[in-house]
């Protein structure tokens, strides 16, 4: 059914809340504003409801059942966008697959499995952007980014830096951006690399074992952590006394063995008194 509305109408029924009135029809109704021939209505029909409405108030055709009834609110429902003309200020409906919108051409919300972009719903993001499934809308593609590496650590072997040749050093960075779906995926966050470890005396409470191979025979070389500086070699025979040899290169105690003839003697390398 058509109805024609113009800016002035008349018409033989009463508008109004007046007694002997016919009951308002039953329906929707909207926050403050009543159905029928009542409320914000400036014309009326007791059969289509309102046909013109008071100044700043929007008119809106509401389907209940079959029929289209007019109804007067002071701001658009949700799926509506209100225009303004000279003699009616107008509610009309968004496209079908928008919720909300700001006009007939610009979007500001899709129904569901829809993505909003540039005022558009779209059934798939364009190439270059991706799918916001928390926001529903076609986002830029993000991806991940890393800070700069720091410096490499010390050298070290089972976490100490004195009393072996070989060791590792490592060097790390963080995660800065992470990405979303579709982005890069970020590099490794630490790298490790071999080292030589530093030619230096164990300090007290650090501790390092490696074992020197003689023509002749093993020796169990350890480097032990004492108060003092001048280093020696202790020797231990496993049926005698211990004896005490001077050790001129304390970074390679096995050297001081060369002319040692110790048998199967324990010799231990250590910094004393």
């Amino acid at each position: 059914m058509q109805i024609h509305y113009h800016s002035t109408i008349t018409f033989s029924v009463y508008c109004g809340d007046a007694a002997g009135s016919r009951s308002t029809r039953p329906g929707r109704v909207h926050p403050n504003v009543s159905q029928g021939c009542q409320g914000g209505c400036a014309t009326c029909s007791d059969y289509n409801g309102c046909l013109s409405c008071k100044p700043r108030l929007f008119f809106v055709l509401e389907r209940i059942g079959m029929k289209q009834i007019g109804v007067c609110l002071s701001s658009c429902p949700s799926g509506y966008y209100g225009t303004r003309y000279p003699d009616i200020n107008k509610c009309t409906k968004c496209k079908a697959d928008c919720d909300t919108c700001f006009n007939k051409n610009f979007c500001t919300k899709c129904k569901s499995g829809f993505y909003l972009h540039l005022g558009k719903c779209l059934g798939n993001c364009p190439e270059g952007l991706e799918a916001n499934n928390h926001t529903m809308e076609c986002v830029s593609i993000v991806h991940c980014e890393a800070s700069e590496w720091s410096a490499w650590s010390p050298c070290t072997k089972k976490g100490k830096t004195c009393g072996f040749k070989r060791g590792t050093e490592t060097r790390v960075r963080e995660i800065t951006q992470h990405p979303s779906a579709k982005g890069n995926l970020c590099p490794p966050t630490s790298e490790t690399r071999k080292c030589t470890v530093q030619r230096k005396k164990c300090q007290k409470g650090e501790r390092g074992t490696k074992r020197y191979a003689s023509k002749n025979k093993k020796l169990f070389v350890s480097c032990l952590a004492t108060l003092g500086t001048v280093p020696f070699l202790k020797i231990q025979p496993s049926t005698s006394a211990t004896r005490e040899a001077n050790c001129e290169d304390k970074n390679y105690p096995h050297r001081c063995l060369q002319d040692e003839k110790i048998g199967s003697e324990k010799v231990v390398f250590r910094y004393g008194p």
